[in-house]
Parts: structure tokens; C-alpha cells; sequence
């Protein structure tokens, strides 16, 4: 069975690589474009890895993520920040929110489905 990601996104483009990234390694994809969306995702379909980007309507990736992490039922699910964000300080505050990891955008194809396989402790 395939594990499930969920993909938080609002740009379609990004939607669109990211996904057939995802889907090309054996991943089912389903995607939120905003942060709203994303809680009711997580609720809705109990992913096993979360994709967060941290510019979005709505409600922002930041308190998104919070929302998500601090409830129980979802509180260990990885979540990485997929993010523009690259200046010091960044990765502090997606990690400080309760991210599991940070990943910036562009985003290089190995290195995230790297990072996604040793959150998820899948093997190489």
C-alpha cells in the first residue's frame, strides 16, 4: 500500500512538479491550498507525511502546522516546511512552529524524496 503524503500548496506549478515527483516514487498525493484545507486534509485522510509550504491564503503554514502538531491524534506526523524561505532565521521559525524538517524551494528532486524516505524510515 502507498504511502500518503499530503501536499499543502497554492501554486499550481509547484502543485503540479511537486505531485508528479511524488506520485513517479510510488506516493499517493493529496493536495490543500491553503492552510484551512490542510487541517481539514489531515483530518479527513491521516497522511503519513505532511508537505507544508508556508506562504499560503488563509491561514499561513506557521499556524497551520501549529494547529496540526498540537493536537494528539496527528502530533507525530512528519511535517516538512516546503518553502522560498531561505533567509537565517527561516529554519528556525518552521522548526520553532513545529515542523519536522525544512526543505527550500526550487526543490531538488533527489534530496526531497531522500529527506520524505528517512522521515518516513522507508529504505533507499
Amino acid at each position: 500500500m502507498a504511502r500518503k503524503i499530503l501536499l499543502v500548496e497554492d501554486n499550481p506549478q509547484n502543485r503540479y512538479l511537486v505531485t508528479f515527483l511524488l506520485e513517479k516514487n510510488g506516493y499517493e498525493v493529496v493536495v490543500a491550498e491553503d492552510g484551512e484545507e490542510a487541517i481539514s486534509a489531515v483530518a479527513e485522510h491521516v497522511p503519513d507525511l505532511i508537505l507544508m509550504d508556508v506562504q499560503l491564503p488563509k491561514l499561513d503554514g506557521y499556524e497551520a502546522t501549529r494547529r496540526i502538531k498540537s493536537d494528539e491524534r496527528f502530533a507525530r506526523i512528519p511535517l516538512v516546511a516546503l518553502t522560498a524561505h531561505s533567509m537565517k532565521g527561516d529554519r528556525g521559525k518552521a522548526m520553532a512552529a513545529g515542523c519536522d524538517d525544512y526543505v527550500t524551494k526550487p526543490v531538488d528532486a533527489d534530496q526531497l524524496i531522500s529527506r520524505i524516505k528517512d522521515l518516513l524510515g522507508d529504505a533507499m
